[in-house]
């Protein structure tokens, strides 16, 4: 598959939410709140969707929080909050689905694991029983495969025949092949039942970077359904967001993926959001999407041996990200628009031409003036100390000019 080409894909729609078919891939995330207290659940959901999460998935473990689902959906539908709620089930999910029917079509999705629906003869009866209920709601399902949860008889089976093998592949190689098969034969055990294939989507989660790479451009070779992308137990802070950017801007900038959550560990009492705003940067860094105008600043070097400009460039990110709520319905397409902030005269200008508006701030022994530049063209040329708060007034001129409707 070349750089240039999407993994094709039929359309599934979830709620409004549109998956594959050339549809721009999609951010989602998960709660980490007990789902039976709704309350709870229903104030971070709203903070996620806030946060730009276009899909929420829940926990749906037991009798109490399958009870709470109808009520997390219709509080969030009070509230003017139609974010899709996934339904996230392991081993028990097809008593759970069968006994609580408000449930199951309170949900926008229900997530399926085959390695956790049941063993030997009864999995494929109880996988049968979730599908057949989502085939009568018209509901879409994403069969998840986490390579931490494979199924064993499938695994078991594979071991035994590459044993036999004159040159066995590496356990390695087995664990990556078993997550495969079982997420296609599963979809396609799901189409066997009744399922259109834009009811499917499927994942095949892996907790190393070159092993979800490696999975996910076999997926996309072998199969046409739509793909969910993550990386499992990404893990903290920035060695999550590290190994996370890594595996799904290759895999992105492949064209593999309609549909991205960034599973990173939150510090104790943290908010969740940050695997939400993590997923949109990636998307904007490879160009698939745009969430907020970006700000292109210079590193600085010792030309820069003052902080301002660094100062300066963080307080304008502020601003534009505070500014977005409002901007965003009012001024379609400014989350499109670059905004430069540069330390000195090397790189400043030409960064700041080739901004929708730029300022280039004086380095170390320069002359105190700091020109700015809108569509490549020097506008007015900015001093004393005032200087920030007059570029953003500037800025808010060019959006309020550029970006009506």
């Amino acid at each position: 598959m070349s750089d240039n080409s999407r993994h094709i894909t039929p359309e599934v729609k979830i709620g409004k939410i549109r998956l594959g078919n050339g549809a721009p891939v999609v951010v989602q995330s998960m709660t980490n709140t007990d789902t039976a207290n709704i309350e709870a659940s229903v104030e971070q959901i709203k903070e996620l969707s806030d946060a730009g999460s276009e899909l929420v998935r829940v926990t749906v473990n037991n009798e109490d929080s399958a009870k709470a689902i109808p009520y997390i959906v219709e509080r969030l539908q009070h509230a003017n909050y139609n974010v899709p709620i996934i339904g996230d089930f392991h081993f028990n999910g097809h008593k759970l689905l069968k006994q609580h029917p408000d449930c199951a079509s309170s949900l926008a999705k229900f997530r399926i694991n085959p390695g956790n629906v049941g063993r030997g003869k009864k999995r494929d009866t109880q996988f049968s029983e979730m599908i057949e209920i989502a085939l009568k709601l018209d509901k879409p399902v994403r069969i998840g495969v986490n390579w931490g949860s494979l199924d064993q008889q499938l695994l078991a089976g594979l071991l035994t025949r590459n044993a036999n093998l004159a040159d066995p592949a590496s356990l390695a190689e087995i664990n990556r092949q078993a997550v495969i098969e079982s997420a296609i034969s599963s979809a396609r055990f799901a189409e066997d039942i009744g399922m259109s294939d834009n009811n499917i989507v499927i994942s095949c989660k892996m907790s190393r970077v070159s092993d979800l790479i490696s999975v996910y451009q076999r997926l996309a070779r072998e199969c046409h359904y739509v793909l969910h992308l993550g990386l499992t137990e990404a893990g903290m802070g920035d060695k999550g967001i590290i190994a996370s950017s890594s595996a799904l801007a290759i895999l992105l900038n492949q064209g593999i993926g309609d549909t991205i959550r960034i599973s990173l560990t939150p510090e104790p009492g943290a908010s969740r959001i940050r695997e939400v705003k993590v997923a949109q940067k990636i998307l904007q860094a490879l160009e698939l999407r745009s969430f907020t105008p970006t700000v292109i600043a210079c590193p600085g070097c010792g030309r820069t041996t003052s902080e301002y400009f660094q100062v300066l460039a963080q307080d304008i990110q502020r601003q534009l990200d505070n500014s977005m709520p409002d901007w965003k319905a009012q001024y379609p397409g400014v989350e499109t628009m670059n905004v430069a902030v540069m330390g000195c005269v090397v790189n400043g200008p030409g960064e700041s031409k080739q901004a929708n508006i730029g300022i280039s701030l004086p380095g170390t022994g320069e002359q105190p003036v700091a020109p700015v530049y809108e569509d490549g063209r020097k506008t007015v040329t900015l001093k004393g100390d005032n200087i920030a708060e007059e570029f953003m007034n500037l800025v808010r001129g060019y959006v309020g000019s550029h970006y009506q409707d």
